[in-house]
């Protein structure tokens, strides 16, 4: 409920400031269950896009366990079912906690698997959580504004989802699962940035 209100609100001042966001291939994302958005993280805004392209599905989020420190803000971050993660030592929480998300409720998983905003390398976590809960994988992008300077300037805002795939234990002929599966996600993030239609 929460959740919702808010997307709205956002979705609102969104269109007002920036107009109507491109969403393509929203065919891609699966009508019933649960499912990982996974997608390269370049700016504090596409977190934004992402849950207003994929709406009405909710979904739940990684946040580095700093944001928690602040008591209004950590209030706010929780009911929008964001949970807290160690960066510097993960621990099992960080994967136990996602696959029990998705495996016990019906929210699905926002994953930047660069982990931040300077890093283009692809973590094994996400590929893990995918992996333990059986959860289908959809990469996505977005291209668009970065700051609120450039989204006053009503900067075209798109957002392409990719093909699902669930990772799978093993595949033949690959010994490292987790390195194979990262570099197929890296891969869809570079087809799927060339694919957008400007």
């Amino acid at each position: 409920m929460f959740f919702s209100f808010i997307r709205g609100l956002v979705r609102l001042l969104v269109y007002l400031l920036n107009g109507k966001p491109d969403v393509q291939c929203k065919d891609n994302l699966p009508k019933e269950g649960n499912y990982i958005l996974i997608a390269p993280h370049r700016s504090w805004i596409d977190p934004v896009f992402l849950v207003l392209a994929a709406s009405p599905k909710q979904f739940s989020f990684m946040a580095k366990k700093e944001l928690f420190k602040y008591p209004v803000f950590k209030t706010l971050i929780t009911k929008m079912n964001a949970f807290p993660v160690d960066r510097i030592n993960p621990g099992p929480s960080a994967i136990k906690t996602p696959v029990k998300i998705l495996k016990e409720t019906d929210l699905g998983l926002v994953i930047f698997p660069t982990g931040t905003r300077h890093s283009q390398e692809i973590k094994g976590g996400a590929v893990t959580i995918a992996k333990l809960s059986k959860k289908p994988i959809i990469p996505v992008v977005y291209q668009g504004p970065f700051t609120f300077k450039a989204l006053l300037k009503r900067q075209k805002a798109s957002v392409r989802f990719g093909e699902p795939f669930i990772v799978e234990r093993k595949v033949e002929g690959v010994k490292d699962v987790t390195a194979y599966y990262s570099e197929k996600i890296q891969k869809a993030f570079i087809t799927l940035d060339s694919e957008i239609t400007k």
